[in-house]
């Protein structure tokens, strides 16, 4: 398979890991890593699984948001919650899953649903992740 390239990201991470520094070649993010406490770390940076979450979130909204285009559907005081776990699975090897809140107030709920379903065909992050994790989509009433 091949991809027309129309952007391309690029971060660095340096120092330790979980526990380093990561930086944009654009300079838009420049952070501090620490691990959560809840893993053992200090918490006092930014950690990958939040980094994920705020990607996911951003490109689930608007793959959501071009779905309702299509159908005309009320966009109006939408969000999407992501919510990026880290765990241990079956095996022992560290996995993640995670959940996404969709909260469309101004969509039938079976609607939303099915907006859900099609954003989550279309979704970059979603498609990238399909087969590899866990993702549960919940429609917020």
């Amino acid at each position: 398979m091949s991809i027309k390239i129309l952007y391309t990201a690029e971060a660095v991470s340096t120092g330790d890991g979980r526990n380093g520094h990561v930086a944009t070649s654009d300079g838009r993010l420049d952070l501090d890593l620490a691990m959560p406490p809840a893993l053992g770390g200090t918490g006092e940076g930014a950690n990958p699984e939040q980094l994920f979450a705020s990607g996911y979130a951003a490109c689930f909204h608007s793959a959501l948001r071009l779905v309702a285009r299509q159908s005309d559907a009320d966009m109006n005081g939408s969000s999407v919650t992501a919510r990026v776990s880290i765990g241990t699975e079956d095996q022992g090897a560290v996995g993640l899953a995670v959940t996404l809140l969709i909260h469309l107030p101004d969509v039938a709920p079976g609607t939303a649903e099915e907006l859900a379903r099609s954003a989550h065909a279309v979704c970059p992050y979603s498609r990238a992740t399909r087969g590899n994790i866990h993702v549960d989509l919940r429609v917020l009433p």
